[in-house]
């Protein structure tokens, strides 16, 4: 099987590498496996992805883990976020219908508007509140116009690696930085560890299920088992951590931000599990093996 993997510079390609590189060192893979970051594949120029289409051999497997990210500065560039998580994604997904490969996409919590009080399903109604949110659901719903059948989009929350930029990683500077730190309290959610999702992505393409011909496109919720707020979390950062900084509790109006969050995004994984019986494990359990 020949299967590419895009964003190979995030939080979660180069997790998915990590573990595929480690397999193969161990004859534990016969797939090939191509990643691509921006300099080979430019998901915001159209032209860039029908150029690396047109002059590569078909692939089997589409892993798209590439995306515009970065919430607040989605408010102000528009065209672009919308480029890459839409406009993109929606070409991507038409060159996998034109080649008959499979694709998943990587998708987000930020499609609801965070107001239900249970964790969310995959039928729930989405409402997203900022534009960052707005292009994620467009691109989901661009690959279930294009592709009926052979994608599966599986939305993930609060990610987190040893990669890139993310919260645990500022915490960790933040934290040796300052004696004391303000965190918001009052948005709930579940980390992801970014290696337990490409665990998961990793056993999917692997199982029966998946590699089935024709089986209708799926959207899927996939997070660490477990609750928590900001304010928490970086408190158990820096526990785990060893790390002595005071960490205030503070209210989202309280730090004001060019996009709003939603408030609650926890989001029920039980599809996933049942369809593929992947593993979740207990949010506290993947960030201590991380730091």
């Amino acid at each position: 099987m020949r299967i590419l993997v895009t964003g190979k510079n995030g939080q979660l390609g180069k997790s998915i590498h990590k573990i595929v590189n480690t397999k193969i060192d161990n004859n534990q893979s016969s797939d090939e496996f191509i990643f691509v970051g921006r300099e080979d594949l430019d998901l915001s120029s159209e032209n860039s992805i029908s150029h690396y289409f047109g002059n590569n051999d078909k692939f089997d497997i589409i892993i798209n883990c590439a995306a515009y990210t970065q919430v607040d500065k989605a408010e102000q560039e528009v065209e672009l976020a919308n480029q890459i998580n839409h406009l993109a994604v929606k070409q991507l997904a038409s060159f996998a219908s034109k080649q008959q490969a499979k694709l998943i996409h990587i998708s987000t919590d930020y499609v609801f508007d965070g107001e239900s009080d249970k964790p969310y399903t995959e039928t729930d109604v989405t409402n997203p509140i900022n534009v960052y949110g707005k292009t994620k659901l467009a691109g989901e719903k661009a690959i279930q116009g294009f592709m009926p059948t052979n994608a599966i989009i599986i939305r993930t929350s609060w990610m987190y690696s040893e990669y890139g930029n993310n919260f645990v990683k500022t915490m960790l500077r933040l934290g040796k930085e300052r004696d004391e730190l303000n965190v918001v309290s009052d948005q709930i959610g579940s980390p992801t560890y970014a290696t337990d999702l490409a665990d998961a992505i990793l056993e999917i393409i692997k199982s029966k299920e998946f590699r089935e011909e024709n089986q209708t496109t799926q959207i899927y919720h996939y997070s660490n088992e477990g609750e928590i707020n900001w304010y928490e979390f970086a408190k158990e950062i820096f526990k785990i951590a060893k790390i002595d900084c005071k960490v205030n509790p503070i209210t989202t109006q309280q730090y004001p931000a060019p996009a709003k969050r939603p408030r609650n995004t926890i989001m029920n994984s039980d599809k996933i599990i049942g369809t593929y019986n992947v593993k979740t494990l207990f949010w506290k359990a993947s960030l201590d093996s991380s730091i």
